[in-house]
């Protein structure tokens, strides 16, 4: 199909809530060369989009200032250094921005093939999470067989799939959630299940013998209360905020204790590093999606120019697993 110079595209007219997206036509991208250009199929939701919207987290330089981090659909067009990809191949990928669109491009070394079996719908909500659970669960957490694993925000397209990459891995799995059917998911999924509005996560760590990794994106006064919660020389892993990032609190258990603080954000990386990041997962947990032992979960899927309702739907908080855009 010839590509179009134009495209149909939802850009952010105004920073703020969820009424500041807007439907708009942009030209099509042309992709460098290194890079692919992407005919989008579905566009992931995440809460990175819901935070550029609201002016809180600006794209990195030469991005496109379009929301939407990761996509599934087709190589359209490739950039003349690039020789893995060929026009016509199906592939998720991560993005520096741009996906809440009809083309996107991004680096050929951060697409994936979509795994064996998975329609273009579920590969649109595999990069962000993967990508994220990772490097910050794995690479930055160190989480290995048989040690005890704390995630916060259980039922959350994150949540989701690091209890799935945790178990898989071997660990013990415990998860927080907010009723009792997201309980219920979060055991579905093979995690044992807090209740955060009638039990208290630190004791229900410390008497299993403390957490040696927790995944929190909660911050606030969770911070310190994941430190209890950490047996020694446990790892606690931050990838975000929700309840602010600013907070007082004693340090002396980091160094009686032996424990470690670290986290990341994932926009910034250079491509290098992104590029690595992709070849670890194509190695080793792409098998492990094509053989269905671990799946994205997803919740609802929403038209492009619905795009303000899906983030609505987002921070209401009632969702359980990955928003997508259906884009075609």
């Amino acid at each position: 199909m010839p590509i179009p110079e134009t495209m149909r595209a939802v850009e952010i007219a105004r920073p703020g809530g969820p009424d500041g997206l807007r439907p708009t036509t942009r030209p099509v991208p042309v992709p460098a060369a290194d890079e692919i250009l992407i005919a989008v199929d579905h566009a992931g939701v995440n809460r990175p989009d819901a935070l550029q919207r609201a002016g809180l987290y600006d794209p990195p330089p030469g991005a496109s200032d379009l929301p939407g981090l990761e996509c599934s659909g087709t190589v359209a067009a490739v950039g003349g250094a690039v020789s893995r990809w060929d026009v016509g191949d199906r592939v998720c990928a991560l993005l520096p921005g741009g996906g809440y669109a009809e083309y996107a491009t991004t680096p050929a070394a951060h697409a994936l093939p979509i795994p064996g079996g998975m329609d273009l719908r579920a590969a649109a909500g595999l990069c962000e999470t993967f990508f994220t659970v990772w490097s910050n669960v794995f690479d930055r957490g160190r989480l290995r067989a048989g040690e005890r694993f704390l995630c916060h925000g259980g039922t959350s397209g994150i949540g989701t799939t690091a209890i799935q990459m945790a178990r898989a891995a071997g660990a013990r799995v415990w998860a927080t959630a907010g009723s009792d059917a997201k309980c219920g998911v979060v055991e579905g999924l093979g995690a044992t299940a807090i209740n955060y509005r009638d039990a208290d996560f630190v004791e229900a760590l410390r008497a299993a013998g403390g957490a040696d990794v927790i995944l929190d994106m909660v911050g606030g006064d969770y911070v310190a209360r994941n430190l209890k919660a950490l047996a020694e020389d446990g790892r606690l892993v931050q990838i975000a905020f929700l309840q602010g990032p600013k907070v007082e609190m004693n340090l002396m258990p980091l160094m009686t204790r032996r424990l470690t603080v670290t986290g990341s954000t994932l926009r910034p990386r250079s491509v290098a590093e992104k590029a690595r990041i992709a070849a670890e997962l194509e190695r080793d947990w792409w098998p492990r999606l094509a053989a269905g032992t671990i799946a994205p979960v997803l919740d609802e899927v929403f038209p492009l120019e619905e795009a303000a309702a899906a983030h609505a739907h987002m921070e209401a908080g009632a969702h359980v697993g990955k928003i997508v855009l259906k884009v075609r």
